[in-house]
């Protein structure tokens, strides 16, 4: 019996290749955007996955501000803040948070699908979010991702 066929692989640092996506919000469900792009930042459709290492890409999304929301959401979903002081909580609709900041909609979105630890923390760093279609990554020469 060979027993080296039985090792779990463990990618080193010197094996994950990072690429750049870029990822069209225009017209999409808020939660289909951001479970696609969580599962980029997370490297899940690599076969060299882990995790508890940043295999994942970088990516880009443009056009935030046009996302869209189902049913009620936009009146009803609240986004929720809190200044430190008593009585300080303070409460956003995501209509007010979409012409206010458009970018941290999807942020928030993925950020609640990532893992909640140090990792996850490191993974966002990898995210650009862009509210219209132009955005500062084209030296990087971003790979377009249909939804």
């Amino acid at each position: 019996m060979d027993t080296n066929s039985y090792k779990t692989y463990s990618p080193k640092a010197s094996d994950i290749e990072k690429n750049w996506v870029l990822v069209d919000a225009e017209e999409q469900a808020l939660g289909r955007v951001a479970s696609k792009v969580a599962a980029l930042l997370n490297g899940k459709h690599k076969p060299n996955f882990a995790p508890h290492m940043d295999t994942g890409d970088n990516v880009v999304v443009i056009n935030a501000a046009k996302v869209e929301l189902s049913g009620k959401k936009m009146q009803q979903k609240e986004y929720f803040r809190y200044t430190g002081h008593p009585g300080g909580e303070r409460f956003t609709s995501a209509e007010e948070m979409l012409d206010h900041n458009p970018t941290v909609v999807i942020e928030k979105a993925v950020q609640g699908m990532l893992p909640k630890n140090k990792l996850g923390n490191k993974l966002m760093t990898n995210l650009r979010v862009y509210a219209g279609p132009v955005h500062e990554q084209e030296a990087q020469q971003p790979e377009k991702i249909e939804l």
